[in-house]
């Protein structure tokens, strides 16, 4: 009978470890997935400001934002001009990626759309 205590205990002990384990797995996780949220809410801030930005700009230009009208050839080049300013900020501008943070990276898909932009 002592035994099958020993045998009980030790059990026991097995399952406290495996859950320990797995208790350390989810705490990792979750602290991923806090630090990866908080990086989206500060990029997405930024991405907040810069619309903000973009929008009054097209407001001190005499447009609404929003509004549909012709573009312009000027218009066109500011718009890749913005395109290029993102990138060189750190956001993807690519359809793959768009908004994204690179992270410092540069993105061949983004490269390659900035490139077809001027051509």
């Amino acid at each position: 009978m002592d035994r099958n205590f020993l045998d009980k205990v030790m059990e026991f002990g097995q399952h406290l470890e495996s859950a320990n384990r797995q208790y350390a797995e989810l705490k990792e996780s979750v602290a991923q997935m806090m630090e990866e949220n908080h990086a989206l809410q500060i990029e997405n801030h930024h991405l907040r400001n810069r619309l903000e930005e973009i929008e009054k700009q097209l407001e001190d230009k005499g447009r609404k934002p929003g509004k549909k009208h012709q573009p312009k050839s000027a218009e066109i080049g500011e718009g890749h001009d913005n395109l290029a300013r993102l990138y060189n900020e750190g956001f993807h501008v690519c359809n793959v990626h768009f908004g994204s943070s690179r992270k410092g990276e540069d993105c061949l898909f983004c490269l390659s759309f900035l490139n077809k932009q001027n051509g």
